[in-house]
């Protein structure tokens, strides 16, 4: 029993171990190296089936006509704005809390993804306010949190970009970063707390999809290539941080200096 115990104490020890490995920098930008181009070419092919169903496969609402298209655009933008600021939070309270390097950078790195998001989908939405409310812009709920995710993400971006000590500024982001988490929920929920313009959600786990199923499969197959391009630009941005913050460490420069 006792020498059961031991193997089973050494094995959960090694497994550890063997995840732990990726918490350091140098692993963390071997990976990401690996992960990153075939991320971004998932994007692309799912990209390409998305914009299609959805443009040429999906037939005219007959309320909006065509300008409901937009959705394939604004409703995966809009998906992943909150749900990159959600992993951003997590990932700078972790460093926060364990004081991990490379808990701070993957923060880092998300953060332009995320405001990128959040305005795509302002700006898609004020292109499909227009002919749909007669304007471009109202002080909904929804939008007015929405823009205000905007201003977290440029808040923290710029927060850390005024600060000179990386650790300082990481530990000044992640406390933002925790703070303004809060302002997701409100956004996902806006629609049911108050009475606004904008539409309930296009899809709910509650109840059956309220949309032709092209029209569903269209917008899916945009929110996976914007997940797989989202994670691709993320990664990829995560070894260029990787390679600023650790310059003087010795594989770095064993690494850049391996470059042809």
């Amino acid at each position: 029993m006792h020498s059961l115990s031991s193997d089973t104490g050494v094995a959960a020890t090694a497994g550890a171990n063997s995840w732990l490995r990726f918490a350091s920098p140098q692993a963390g930008y071997a990976l990401a190296g690996k992960l990153a181009p075939p991320l971004l070419v998932i994007a692309f092919c799912l990209a390409a089936a998305g914009l299609y169903t959805g443009f040429l496969l999906a037939p005219t609402d007959h309320q909006q006509g065509d300008a409901y298209r937009i959705i394939f655009v604004h409703v995966p933008a809009a998906w992943l704005s909150m749900v990159i600021y959600v992993a951003m939070a997590f990932w700078a309270g972790l460093g926060l809390v364990l004081n991990t390097r490379l808990s701070a950078m993957m923060a880092s790195a998300l953060a332009p993804s995320g405001a990128l998001f959040a305005f795509l989908a302002l700006w898609t939405g004020a292109l499909w306010g227009k002919p749909t409310w007669g304007t471009w812009w109202v002080w909904d709920a929804r939008l007015t949190s929405e823009l205000l995710l905007l201003f977290l993400y440029i808040g923290f971006i710029a927060l850390q970009a005024a600060i000179d000590d990386p650790r300082r500024a990481d530990r000044a982001g992640a406390v933002l970063a925790l703070v303004g988490v809060v302002n997701v929920p409100v956004i996902y929920f806006s629609v049911q707390w108050w009475n606004t313009l904008h539409q309930g959600a296009s899809v709910s786990l509650r109840s059956a999809p309220a949309m032709a199923a092209p029209m569903l499969l269209g917008m899916l197959l945009m929110a996976l290539a914007l997940w797989a391009y989202a994670a691709g630009a993320t990664l990829l941005r995560l070894r260029s941080i990787v390679l600023e913050r650790e310059k003087n460490a010795g594989w770095v420069r064993r690494h850049v200096e391996q470059r042809p």
